[in-house]
């Protein structure tokens, strides 16, 4: 990921057809919770993607070059936790 100091990560949630049919956005307002609870506004941005192409693992998040797949309104909060951050932690220096 490799971004200099003080560059934001970009987190891409897919907003394409089959991540907006499985719910993408009720898991939204949920993402934005909790870069706040986390105070990540300064280092992680969120945005929407027209398709990350992985439409049978809905819903679709992307942070660098790895994927995080299956998210839905009951795990988004354990996925963010367990996957999202720690993959943050990664590229903090």
């Amino acid at each position: 990921m490799g971004k200099e100091m003080g560059a934001k990560e970009t987190l891409h949630i897919c907003m394409g057809s089959a991540c907006h049919q499985t719910g993408v956005f009720n898991v939204l307002p949920v993402l934005q919770q909790l870069i706040a609870e986390h105070d990540l506004q300064d280092r992680l941005e969120l945005k929407g993607a027209f398709c990350l192409g992985a439409c049978s693992r809905a819903i679709v998040l992307k942070l660098g070059d790895v994927f995080i797949t299956d998210v839905n309104s009951r795990n988004v909060r354990k996925k963010f936790l367990h996957e999202v951050l720690p993959l943050l932690e990664g590229v903090k220096q």
